[in-house]
Formats: C-alpha cells, structure tokens, sequence
C-alpha cells in the first residue's frame, strides 16, 4: 500500500505503510515507549505493556527490528510506560522505564540494561486504579517526576504528579507533589505525554480533547490550563499522544482502521491525519530517530512506521 494524500475540505488525509511490526503477544498490547541508546543507537529499545491482570500481564521488550529480547511476566495489568534518562540513584545514573500497575495501585519503575532489557528496582505506592504516566525530567535540577492519570477521578485535579528520587541508601520514593488538570466527565483520561523542550504535559480528555498545561510543578501558572484543542473532527476516542519535533500527534481510536491526527506544536492547528492500518489504538510513541510505534489490537502487537513516510504523505515540513 503506497502514501496517498486526500483532500477533506482543508484537512490532508493518508494511509501510510508500516515498515514492520513486532511479534504477536498472546494477549491485548496497550501501550509503546522508546529508549534510545545514546552511545549505539542502533541498540535502542521499545517497551510494550501486555494489559492483562497477572499472571499473563507483561511487558514486553523489543529490539528496533522488531524482534523480541525479553518479556518481564506476571505484571498485575500494566496499563502504560514511559522512560527517563539519568535517574540519580546512590554513586549511579540509570535510565528507567516506569509503569502503572493497574491492579496493584502502583508505580514500577525499572532499570534499562542496554542489550538486555529491564531489571526490577522498585514499587512505588500511588492512587486507585493508575493508568496513564508521562515522565517529566526539569531542566533546572534533574530532578524526575511521574505524571499518573487514573480510571475515574474529579472534575479537577484528575492527575497527581509524584517526585520519584533515592535517599541516601538507594531506596527509591515517589513522593506526591501536586493534584492538577481539568477533566469533563466524558469516558476517562489515559494518555499523558510531556513536552521536554518547552516543558509542557498533555493529556487526552478522552470524550472532550486534548489539554495542556505546564509541567514544572513549581510554575507560578502550574494550575492553569494553557489549551483545550483536538475537540472536533473526531470519530472515537481520545487516546494516544505522541510529540516529535515541531507536532504533536494523538489517536483517534477506531475498531477498523484507527485515525492519527497532527498539529503544530506552536499552534496547536491540525494540520492532517493518517492511518497505519491498526485497530483500536491506544498507545503511541515517536522516537528521536523517527519511528512512530502504535498499538495494533487486532493482532496484539505494535506496528512501526517511518516518520519521514508519514511527513512526506501529509506534506509536512
């Protein structure tokens, strides 16, 4: 299936080619996150969650062409995953892949072994029923953050942002630090993605639109809404967001064919979508190098594009 462009009024429309896919896991896939191997890229990873309670809940590790290093069993429903570089832990500096343990009401937080996969360090305690998480490091002094969406939660204040940081022995604590982010009772909010450059988080009001707010705990305007778009031009769900580059990129999650709308960064204006030929989708990711990861329902696994194919169909710069 060759990139072609369509004209819906002024919104472009394109079905792009997977460049491959990962194995078939034996039970519904959730949630993707790329860690990027700064000393060999080409030995980067991609996280996957297997969503089901334990036993059969796993995260699944994958090499770039898609073939399978790992997989961490007995996960009691891991929803989503993210990564951050240089968590400072003891004389150490590791990278971590963190994840909602649904079931257990907690955080697991992991180490990146680079070729082989993820070590166990921790169980940090958070709210009921955690879903999506977003990693945010400050610039300013490093310190690590998790931003945790949940099942159900209020009108305001539907996210709680923890402090994840070691004492002197090690021990790793997730201390929260702020209750934040509007939410209008529509389904739920899943998805939560971080702006590092402009330090700005994302989240999906999955039946109202996508909001924005600052990161940065600390911000005088931490408790303002910045934006509320992505409220129009949808057939399902809200649901997965990616940020790459100058766009940001969120799913349209559809039982067919799932729909990936783009817009500006700067401005927040939609500036097309495309399909990828997955079902379902929730979660999303966009590597440094370019590789866009979506969650493919029908077969229990993540499909992987070029996001070069994706902007030359669009029209993107």
């Amino acid at each position: 299936m060759l990139p072609f462009l369509l004209t819906a009024g002024l919104l472009a429309q394109a079905d792009v080619q997977a460049l491959r896919e990962t194995p078939s896991e034996p039970h519904q896939t959730d949630d993707p996150a790329f860690w990027v191997n700064k000393k060999h890229p080409a030995e980067s990873l991609l996280f996957g969650t297997v969503k089901m309670a334990a036993p059969d809940g796993a995260i699944a590790v994958y090499r770039l062409d898609g073939t399978r290093l790992q997989r961490v069993p007995n996960m009691d429903r891991p929803n989503n995953i993210d990564v951050a570089y240089g968590l400072r832990i003891g004389n150490r500096k590791v990278d971590v892949a963190v994840v909602t343990e649904r079931n257990k009401n907690q955080l697991r937080v992991f180490e990146i072994v680079p070729g082989a996969g993820l070590k166990d360090l921790a169980a940090l305690p958070v709210f009921d029923q955690p879903m999506g998480v977003a990693l945010y490091t400050r610039r300013s002094d490093k310190a690590l953050f998790a931003i945790v969406s949940r099942k159900t939660g209020p009108s305001g204040g539907y996210l709680w942002q923890y402090r994840i940081s070691a004492d002197t022995a090690g021990k790793l604590t997730a201390v929260k630090v702020r209750e934040f982010g509007n939410f209008s009772g529509a389904k739920e909010i899943e998805a939560v993605a971080i702006d590092p450059e402009r330090e700005h988080v994302y989240y999906s009001d999955e039946g109202a639109g996508i909001r924005k707010y600052y990161a940065n705990p600390a911000h005088p305007d931490a408790a303002k809404e910045l934006a509320l778009f992505g409220t129009t031009g949808w057939k399902g769900d809200r649901e997965g967001i990616a940020i790459h580059r100058g766009y940001i990129v969120a799913t349209d999650q559809q039982r067919a064919n799932s729909e990936f709308h783009v817009f500006a960064r700067d401005t927040l204006k939609e500036l097309g979508l495309f399909r990828v030929g997955t079902s379902s989708t929730d979660g999303i990711d966009i590597s440094s190098s370019g590789i866009f990861a979506a969650m493919n329902d029908s077969r229990h696994n993540f499909s992987l594009t070029e996001w070069k194919a994706i902007a030359a169909a669009l029209k993107l710069k």
